[in-house]
């Protein structure tokens, strides 16, 4: 590793990656997404995605990128000198038929099955710490998926979103360009890491609460349910659950009328959801969300950019509260007004602010916590949409799906939501083997899309009576 170019130093929420995934705690992201290309283009598809990673690769100088010295405290960046695509990028044929259905899309079995085998495949250097793989329909190459698989130092989810627009605009001019397997890396500079670009600041009573309960005396709730406790080994489990277009529209226009958001929605009809299916004994779960920072950080660091620019924030449903009755809209409105307090704050009082407070990321925050009880439920982060323009002279984006590994120290689900150029959503929902029973999340599962259709029934029946 020393013979290659020395970058900057893995920033400090860059480093809780780098910890998790060195030791197996934490291993990647993915963030999938369905190409329509034109007839006009001929070639075969692998042209097309060659000369389109050639290009993404000029662009973004992260992808050159990888980690090294991450078994340390001291982790840093070094350029790779070239990316041998035949390595980074492979080609996989489906084995049943997509669902074409945008009324009522069933999941993707084979993008579920090749989903959950890159999650359980971490990255080695001196490898690229970045895969390809395009799933291809034997009947028609020129409709085809491809999953953008990514160690999480590099970026975000908004980054795998940056990568598959700027996939697609290098799609449109890939036939002015040569087919190269090898490619040179750019001689361009990292983009800076949030730290050295947003103060992180902290407020001196969430700061003295916050070391209380890591240093002295934490109380946990006993009727908080978390599932099983921080274990290995990690293997991830997934579900993909598809939401039409119909309903995703119906449920933005209840969210309007209801003065609150789709991920705060999705926050409390999950928790409905959990509770429905574990013990009388639990009386509360806790979510974590996630937030992207891009919005209050400098110009340069925009929504065409990879990066790991985001925070969280916390929030808690009491069973009493939620699980009677009609569909709680109080507890989603409090979940938007806890979402909008977050954005406010421009990220002051965030969890990655305490990192500067560990001195050896792999001990303090993961290994130590082997055997003991986690402290959140469940996490929904949704990256939003990603528009595509329909044309049939230029290629499209149509379905996304957007997934995370199972966490051994997070949340015991993770529910990843994306919205693609379809208009429809895919909420993929993962967890690790042994903490989560697999019946118990299929139940979850099924609950809410169960929960999502009434609410969106409700809409429709409100329009079609006016």
């Amino acid at each position: 590793m020393d013979q290659f170019e020395k970058l900057r130093p893995v920033g400090r929420l860059e480093q809780y990656s780098t910890a998790r995934h060195q030791i197996g705690f934490y291993l990647n992201v993915i963030v999938a997404a369905t190409y329509d290309l034109p007839e006009t283009f001929m070639l075969p598809v692998k042209d097309y995605v060659y000369r389109a990673c050639a290009a993404l690769i000029a662009e973004h100088p992260v992808l050159s990128a990888i980690p090294t010295a991450d078994d340390t405290q001291e982790p840093y960046f070094v350029r790779l000198p070239q990316i041998e695509l035949d390595q980074v990028v492979s080609f996989h044929q489906r084995q049943t038929t997509s669902s074409e259905d945008e009324d009522e899309p069933a999941p993707d079995h084979d993008l579920q099955i090749l989903l959950e085998k890159q999650h359980n495949s971490g990255f080695t250097a001196p490898n690229a710490f970045w895969r390809l793989c395009i799933l291809t329909n034997s009947d028609n190459e020129n409709h085809f998926t491809a999953v953008y698989v990514f160690h999480h130092a590099l970026g975000d989810g908004g980054s795998g979103k940056a990568f598959h627009r700027s996939f697609l605009r290098a799609l449109s001019t890939a036939g002015e360009r040569e087919t190269k397997s090898l490619v040179e890396s750019p001689k361009m500079p990292l983009l800076p890491n949030i730290e050295a670009l947003h103060l992180m600041p902290l407020s001196f009573f969430f700061l003295a609460k916050k070391l209380f309960e890591a240093k002295v005396y934490s109380r946990r709730d006993p009727g908080l349910w978390t599932a099983g406790q921080i274990q290995q080994p990690t293997k991830t489990c997934i579900r993909l659950l598809p939401i039409s277009k119909v309903i995703v529209t119906s449920l933005r226009d209840l969210c309007r009328q209801e003065n609150t958001t789709i991920t705060a929605v999705l926050q409390t009809a999950i928790a409905r959801s959990i509770f429905a299916h574990i013990s009388i004994e639990y009386s509360n779960v806790a979510c974590t969300g996630a937030l992207s920072c891009r919005r209050w950080l400098p110009d340069e660091i925009t929504e065409d950019v990879m990066g790991v620019y985001v925070q969280d924030f916390e929030e808690t449903y009491i069973r009493s509260i939620i699980s009677s009755g009609d569909f709680p809209w109080d507890e989603a409105r409090r979940s938007r007004q806890t979402i909008e307090a977050a954005l406010k704050r421009k990220g002051k009082d965030a969890g990655p602010n305490l990192l500067k407070y560990v001195n050896d990321y792999q001990q303090e925050l993961c290994l130590s916590k082997l055997g003991q009880n986690r402290d959140k439920t469940f996490e929904v982060s949704n990256i939003g949409v990603v528009h595509s323009e329909s044309s049939p002279e230029k290629p499209t984006i149509k379905g996304m799906v957007f997934s995370q590994c199972a966490s051994v120290i997070g949340n015991a689900l993770e529910f990843s939501v994306i919205t693609g150029g379809d208009g429809c959503c895919v909420i993929s929902v993962s967890w690790q083997e042994g903490v989560v029973e697999e019946s118990l999340a299929e139940a979850v599962i099924a609950s809410v899309r169960d929960e999502l259709r009434l609410l969106a029934g409700t809409t429709t029946s409100r329009r079609d009576s006016s």
